[in-house]
């Protein structure tokens, strides 16, 4: 008789999570529940609605019937997420905080409290699914659904992790999960996903960050030098960015948008340049550093390997080049990149494979890249 293997499953009084544990059940796992609490900062005063979220976990987990236990992460989350977060911030790249979280809170800091409580393996809702190689490690394969995958975030898990972990609606569609979290009766099934960094939720990313980070307005200027206005603070802007900047209607602009094209720390600049299809918003390829392979070496050993890469989520992938030297990925893209953004991830597949990443240093010109 097969024995009954246990299982945590992280809630977060979505729809997803909810019906992760739900097909859990049904597959006869020992189902638990856990609500983590990562943030507490000021949800006074935000749509962070943490209360709210707990009540959707609640019903779920009665109507399931199995146990809910909580965990507060917010101090660890605050040390090992938020404050690497400001130090990027402060100089002047856009981190991803979601990759950071699901590192360091929900697959180390989940998982250690998840088998303190007997658990043999976590869940939760993230649209992924598992695979082996041929050394019989876990690997990580993007999400049925390409509209909702999110291998992209999870780059960072190593496969012993993965090898505790299951993704019971990575072979899903959205419009399945739903369906089904209505079937069992889930008041959360119309939830509405939520988006954004949590600790900022939906409200002013710029006023969010003036609690943490002092504002030093310095020049805005073209890329050809010329003096246009005023910038808030490099931190405020990240490259690709349109609306703002306070630059709209020039006399001199023939109505054409402003874009960030360059922050430049050294002397507190912000590049601007007209057009979504400017050059100066395009590069061949990039450098990454701070790398991590899935399966906790490097797919290369200094020769070229081609794969695909995503610079953002939900980017179609981007054929490449990727070589490997000294801990550093260089990236170059068979096709000009826009918005290629210091402090974001760069993230590599072969096929359906996510092979690993890391956090993009800096852009190459084209006479680096050749």
């Amino acid at each position: 008789m097969r024995q009954v293997e246990s299982v945590v499953v992280g809630l977060s009084g979505g729809v997803d999570s909810s019906v992760a544990a739900l097909r859990l059940v049904e597959e006869g796992y020992r189902v638990q529940g856990l609500f983590m609490r990562n943030w507490e900062d000021d949800d006074s005063d935000t749509v962070c609605t943490a209360e709210e979220d707990l009540a959707d976990v609640r019903q779920v987990c009665a109507q399931l019937d199995i146990p809910l236990h909580q965990v507060n992460f917010a101090e660890r989350y605050r040390q090992q997420v938020f404050d690497d977060c400001l130090r990027e911030f402060r100089a002047g790249r856009t981190p991803n905080p979601d990759v950071l979280c699901n590192r360091e809170i929900k697959f180390r800091a989940f998982l250690d409290h998840a088998v303190r409580l007997g658990a043999d393996y976590v869940a939760t809702g993230h649209y992924a699914r598992l695979g082996r190689d041929e050394q019989g490690r876990s690997t990580l394969l993007r999400g049925v659904d390409t509209g909702k995958d999110q291998s992209y975030f999870l780059y960072m898990v190593g496969h012993q992790a993965l090898s505790r972990t299951l993704f019971p609606v990575g072979e899903m569609e959205k419009h399945e999960v739903r369906a089904l979290a209505e079937e069992a009766g889930f008041d959360n099934f119309e939830k509405k996903d939520s988006t954004g960094i949590c600790f900022i939720g939906e409200r002013d990313f710029r006023d969010f960050l003036q609690r943490y980070i002092a504002t030093e307005p310095g020049p805005m200027v073209t890329p050809e030098g010329q003096h246009i206005g005023r910038h808030q603070g490099l931190s405020f802007y990240t490259l690709g960015q349109r609306q703002g900047l306070g630059i709209g209607g020039r006399a001199d602009s023939a109505g054409r948008p402003w874009y960030v094209v360059d922050k430049d720390p050294t002397s507190n600049t912000l590049v601007v340049a007209q057009g979504g299809d400017n050059p100066a918003l395009f590069s061949p390829g990039l450098v990454a550093t701070d790398l991590h392979w899935v399966a906790g070496e490097a797919p290369t050993d200094g020769a070229s390997l081609r794969c695909t890469a995503k610079i953002r989520y939900r980017q179609p992938d981007q054929p490449c080049s990727l070589r490997v030297e000294d801990n550093r990925a260089v990236v170059t893209f068979h096709q000009p990149q826009r918005a290629v953004t210091p402090g974001q991830s760069v993230v590599f597949y072969q096929g359906e494979q996510c092979l690993g990443g890391g956090i993009i240093d800096h852009r190459l010109s084209g006479d680096e890249a050749k």
